[in-house]
């Protein structure tokens, strides 16, 4: 099975081939598995060529994507040289390179110095240095250029850049991806030479030109399996040398064929390590950006590869942040063109994750990170991103987390603005907060009125915004929110109003007497009596109407005995003022509704009550007694309540002992 010196070629399967080469040499056959390995790698060039001419005239033909993918292509390698079982690639790259490896200079010390040098580095293997490889040529070649090396290199170069589908199988690949990265930890260890560089550059122009049968040429399958770690290090190795070829081969690998797919081919394929896969076209984006820093319109064209590329959200939001970082390093300046691409690409991200329903998932912190990145470019971005926020944000987003954070002292000091600018961002921020405010008001009014607030006209919109939407859309919880504001910023009588209009939007039933709205009525009440006795008469049936609570309500009564009405009005002070009776309006009517709440409170909780809930019935009798009390006939109703239950639960007779005992 050997093959004569003069031979040429090994016209046999290729890794079948790879696999002779293997055992000729695990079995001692060193010559005869070099001369064998030459062959071999001499018809993978050969098919290359053959190939190429083969599809030169059908790829022309053939409709490709927007990527060069092809949804029905004219040639597919269902079986690859990376990921087989026996390891082709691998196996002919060892055995070629292995002749190339200079030897290390080993001898052997007897003295007191070697000894002393063992000591320190444990024996005389570890101070060998990494392999370093040098050419040693062909005998049989009649090329000068060809040797051990530059064949170990070409099919390391073919077999990686072949078009192959991605096997089916976790185990297959997760194997492929080993295979892959193992090989090319190999190539690193190469040092590249003139004559290396230059079998590099002309590979790469092979498998660009390579058709569906090259991973880096035109009119690939839609499943074929992707070149991003490859080309990562086709990019590194021939930027130096040839940064034209460099970017063509790393834009052209940015492409992801699966995902520019039907919707069917992307549910029916399983990529499990898809992952995987798409961090690696993160890192040879992140690589093609750092290299093309000095050149804009050539980070241009790596940007809008990754925006086109980069279907992942946290994938391109990853980029986004690398290229930030690379832009703003901690001692040196910034970039401010790597500057604007991270922007750009983080304007994509928020984008993406948008529609149809914003994403949880580190949605705030993309968001947030939008806002750092545009304070860093300055005015012109902030004034943007709340131009365009309703492509951006959400509104709760717009105006809780973007307008607030940039309008902060934090960001005036950073971003360095005079006073026009500040003045244009602050208009920016109440006109989007208006917007947003007008629709979501229950989520947005509260921010909208703050940034609001040194703007009177705006200010005056944002709560006739609030008023309007009181009605139909805002709850109560959030109504008393902002009415609470409107307090603390010194408008009392528009807290007021909004403190109605939260009242009839709220219910609280007898049994609710730990409801969280209970502190919001209390201030609504105290608020109503600290402006006078016409704001307390008119929210007073307000809380009769909706509030049930007999305790609730016993409070509110004694609370509005305790100070005149009106010590909050402007003459207040000036005017004697009396205390509110219990027998004349509008206590009295509060009053009644207390009476009448406890009464039914008593024959609901009498309805279930259990011997284990006695003590606590009997001090909520007494309650009951003390508000009874305050009515002028109090004490006949409250005796009359007692006797109604001796009457009614007459078979309770412990419990109607209990309260005989308490009040006769």
């Amino acid at each position: 099975m050997l093959v004569e010196p003069l031979s040429t070629l090994f016209p046999e399967h290729i890794p079948t081939a790879c696999a002779r080469v293997d055992a000729l040499r695990s079995h001692g056959y060193s010559k005869e598995a070099m001369r064998l390995a030459v062959a071999v790698v001499r018809t993978m060039k050969e098919n290359q060529l053959q190939q190429r001419k083969q599809f030169a005239s059908i790829t022309s033909k053939t409709v490709l994507g927007r990527t060069g993918v092809s949804h029905t292509p004219v040639y597919c390698n269902h079986e690859g040289y990376i990921g087989h079982a026996l390891d082709p690639v691998g196996s002919i790259f060892e055995t070629l390179s292995e002749v190339c490896i200079i030897p290390e200079d080993t001898v052997s010390v007897t003295t007191e110095s070697s000894v002393s040098v063992q000591a320190n580095f444990g024996s005389t293997s570890s101070l060998n240095a990494s392999q370093k490889y040098q050419h040693v040529s062909i005998p049989t070649s009649r090329d000068r250029t060809e040797s051990y090396l530059t064949l170990a290199l070409e099919a390391a170069l073919i077999g990686l850049g072949q078009q192959r589908l991605m096997p089916s199988g976790l185990y297959a690949q997760d194997k492929a991806c080993k295979q892959e990265e193992k090989l090319i930890v190999k190539l690193q260890e190469v040092e590249l030479d003139c004559t290396l560089v230059e079998v590099m550059r002309r590979q790469a122009k092979l498998l660009l030109e390579g058709g569906p049968a090259s991973g880096l040429g035109l009119g690939i399958h839609v499943e074929s399996v992707p070149m991003h770690t490859f080309a990562k290090y086709l990019f590194t190795s021939l930027l130096p040398h040839d940064s034209e070829l460099a970017y063509t081969v790393g834009l052209r690998a940015m492409r992801l064929p699966i995902l520019e797919g039907s919707g069917d081919t992307v549910m029916n394929a399983r990529w499990f390590t898809l992952g995987h896969i798409e961090t690696q076209q993160c890192e040879l984006a992140s690589t093609m950006l750092s290299a093309a820093k000095g050149d804009i319109p050539c980070l241009q064209t790596v940007l809008e590869s990754a925006q086109c590329n980069i279907h992942s959200s946290t994938h391109l939001f990853k980029l986004a942040q690398d290229a930030f970082k690379m832009a703003t390093p901690v001692e040196g300046p910034r970039h401010l063109p790597l500057v604007n691409v991270a922007f750009e690409l983080g304007l994509q991200v928020v984008r993406m994750t948008l529609t149809p329903t914003p994403s949880p998932w580190r949605r705030r912190e993309m968001v947030r990170w939008l806002v750092t990145c545009a304070t860093d470019i300055g005015v012109k971005a902030l004034v943007s991103i709340m131009h365009n926020w309703y492509t951006l944000f959400t509104p709760t987003e717009a105006t809780g987390m973007v307008a607030t954070t940039i309008m902060s002292h934090t960001t005036m000091l950073q971003v360095n603005v005079n006073y026009v600018q500040q003045e244009e961002l602050a208009n920016c921020a109440r006109n989007l907060a208006l917007q947003c405010a007008a629709k979501e008001p229950q989520s947005c009014a509260l921010a909208a009125l703050t940034l609001c607030e040194k703007d009177p006209v705006a200010f005056e919109t944002a709560y006739q915004i609030v008023v309007d939407a009181a009605a139909n859309v805002m709850d109560s919880s959030q109504l008393f929110n902002i009415a609470r504001y409107m307090e603390h910023r010194g408008y009392p009588g528009r807290a007021y109003k909004l403190a109605v209009l939260a009242m009839k939007n709220l219910t609280l039933a007898y049994n609710q007497d730990s409801h969280p709205a209970i502190n919001d009525i209390h201030w609504a009440c105290a608020l109503s009596h600290s402006l006078g006795k016409s704001e307390l008469t008119n929210i007073i049936p307000l809380v009769v109407k909706n509030v049930q609570c007999a305790t609730v309500l016993s409070d509110i009564l004694r609370r509005c005995t305790m100070t005149a009405p009106g010590m909050a009005s402007p003459d207040g002070k000036r005017r004697s003022l009396k205390l509110l009776s219990y027998d004349k309006s509008p206590l009295r009517q509060l009053l009644d509704a207390a009476i009448s709440a406890y009464i039914n409170t008593t024959h609901s909780r009498l309805t279930h009550i259990s011997p284990r809930h006695y003590g606590d019935f009997i001090d909520f009798l007494s309650k009951a007694r003390e508000t009874f009390l305050l009515a002028h006939d109090g004490h006949i109703q409250f005796a009359q309540l007692i006797e109604h239950m001796k009457l009614i639960y007459k078979g309770k007779k412990k419990l109607m002992y209990l309260i005989k005992e308490r009040f006769g």
